[in-house]
């Protein structure tokens, strides 16, 4: 596997998208995978509001917190090969 690919489809780090810089970005899947910290306490709302116009914009988010990408990453990654999965037989 290449750095930054998982099954043969690139992820950028830090990607700008509309007024918004997304965690991890695949632009062949228009897949967000966002990483919720600290830094988001007390910003759901705003984290809603954002959710809500990249989604309008097309595009498929999914979220999880730091502590499953920290303790739980083999649920975490197959969660985003499901996601993957699920997009290529359509």
């Amino acid at each position: 596997m290449k750095k930054k690919q998982l099954l043969g489809y690139d992820f950028h780090r830090q990607k700008p998208l509309d007024k918004y810089i997304v965690d991890f970005y695949c632009q062949k899947l228009k897949l967000i995978i966002e990483i919720d910290g600290v830094s988001h306490n007390d910003k759901s709302e705003y984290d809603q509001k954002r959710q809500k116009e990249l989604e309008n914009h097309g595009f498929k988010i999914l979220r999880f917190t730091e502590h499953e990408v920290q303790k739980k990453i083999g649920d975490v990654l197959t969660i985003i090969l499901s996601f993957i999965h699920e997009y290529t037989s359509r």
